[in-house]
């Protein structure tokens, strides 16, 4: 079928060609049939009245016109047939390319059915997933009520049931005559359906659902409207496996960073939080220098991780044991696809804007960027936060000193080092934007 739609194109200009050429071959064979009967009458002339060689040749030239009238009619009215059915093959392939690149699950199955609507002129529509024995309503366009969206009926219910058992399309245009429409949902929401169209979401694992479209606005659906939707339906499949796939990542991506921050947390004193409050000072800075968004979630990603080496390391009593832990997180994750990006980030985040950093005594701007970010935030949060490392001035503990000294001090220091420990344009800007009235009890 993809096939078929692929080539569509060029297949409907060679059949409009051909029409072409079909309707002067017709006109050609007319032409020449009307020099035949002229020069047959020509020869006998003579034996018939006036009168009866005048009602002949009219008759002939009526019949001639009328010929190429209807001809003309024709191929007129197959090649705007034709040409219709190309549009709404462009539009669908446009459509098609469009679903691909939506990833949130929401947005995708709205963009499907409104699509659907608009290929078929279909009054209304819904899109029904697969979730153990039944079929649940994952959105609805053109019904008004509140009750169906995650409404659910047995798989094997109505018009939707068969679809699913013999995984074809359906095309009924008087729904309740057909033995197989079970009129349970609008007897719930008091729609009245007479047409449907509905066709199955098919992968090469099996149906995940089906698309169902209802009440054609014009005529009945046709075998054009089934055999697009049909189509359609096999892409937007393949769009929402996907999708599903997406949130399923990011659903165990969430889940698993909960679980490494709850460990890094507990595992290593005076880390309570202190991943967290990172992020938050490094997308401070992310935000004030425009960084494009996929940077910014990697940023994030990296600074909620940055720390992650401590957990492998049974003791940080000395400072070569310290240092340790950037070597440790890189080995961790660069060997993860899920996490390969981030780690030259981690692996570079205590290297110094003069050289003087570890692990590789990296300088400037070879230092990569999100590294730089994160020296900032992390070295701000040791000396603001009582929950982070401990910070003494004298014999005086950290939490006995107000937020408001801690703040200007913490941002005192960074000035005196940038340039230095820090890249001081990001220390700038970092200390041009941070707010102290929002952070205090942070």
């Amino acid at each position: 079928m993809s096939r078929k739609i692929e080539h569509a194109k060029p297949s409907i200009e060679l059949i409009k060609k051909n029409l072409k050429i079909l309707s002067l071959t017709v006109l050609l064979i007319v032409f020449s049939l009307l020099f035949l009967i002229v020069k047959s009458l020509y020869a006998i002339l003579g034996f018939l009245p006036v009168q009866s060689v005048v009602i002949i040749l009219a008759t002939v030239a009526a019949l001639v016109v009328a010929d190429l009238y209807v001809a003309g009619l024709i191929s007129k009215k197959a090649i705007k047939k034709i040409e219709e059915y190309s549009d709404k093959l462009n539009n669908l392939l446009f459509t098609t390319r469009d679903i691909r690149e939506i990833v949130y699950g929401d947005v995708l199955l709205d963009k499907i059915i409104e699509s659907s609507l608009k290929i078929t002129d279909a009054e209304a529509g819904s899109i029904l997933l697969i979730e153990g024995n039944s079929f649940v309503f994952k959105t609805v366009k053109g019904i008004e009520s509140e009750k169906l969206p995650s409404f659910s009926i047995p798989k094997s219910s109505g018009i939707a049931g068969w679809v699913l058992e013999n995984g074809k399309a359906a095309r009924v245009n008087d729904a309740y005559r057909d033995s197989r429409f079970d009129p349970s949902v609008d007897n719930l929401t008091g729609y009245k359906t007479k047409s449907v169209l509905c066709a199955p979401l098919k992968l090469s694992t099996g149906i995940i659902g089906v698309l169902e479209l209802l009440n054609k606005r014009k005529g009945a659906f046709s075998y054009e409207d089934e055999d697009l939707i049909s189509y359609f339906a096999d892409q937007a499949a393949i769009s929402i496996a996907r999708a599903q796939f997406y949130e399923d990542q990011k659903n165990f991506e969430i889940h698993l960073t909960d679980i490494l921050l709850f460990a890094i947390e507990n595992l290593t004193p005076g880390k309570h939080g202190h991943s967290m409050r990172v992020a938050k000072y490094v997308h401070i800075i992310a935000k004030a220098i425009n960084m494009p968004e996929d940077e910014k979630r990697r940023l994030h990603r990296a600074s909620l991780f940055h720390d992650i080496g401590f957990i492998k390391m049974k003791d940080v009593s000395s400072k070569d044991d310290y240092k340790a832990h950037c070597q440790i997180a890189y080995e961790m994750l660069h060997p993860i696809n899920f996490y390969a990006d981030i780690a030259p980030i981690i692996l570079h985040h205590h290297e110094r804007y003069d050289g003087k950093g570890y692990p590789s005594g990296l300088q400037g701007e070879n230092i990569p960027l999100e590294s730089r970010i994160i020296a900032i935030a992390e070295a701000f949060d040791t000396m603001v936060s009582s929950d982070s490392y401990r910070y003494t001035e004298g014999m005086v503990n950290v939490e006995e000193i107000p937020f408001t000294d801690r703040f200007h001090s913490a941002i005192e220091e960074l000035k005196i080092n940038a340039g230095t420990q820090f890249d001081s344009k990001l220390i700038e800007i970092f200390v041009s934007t941070i707010d102290e009235l929002s952070l205090e009890g942070a």
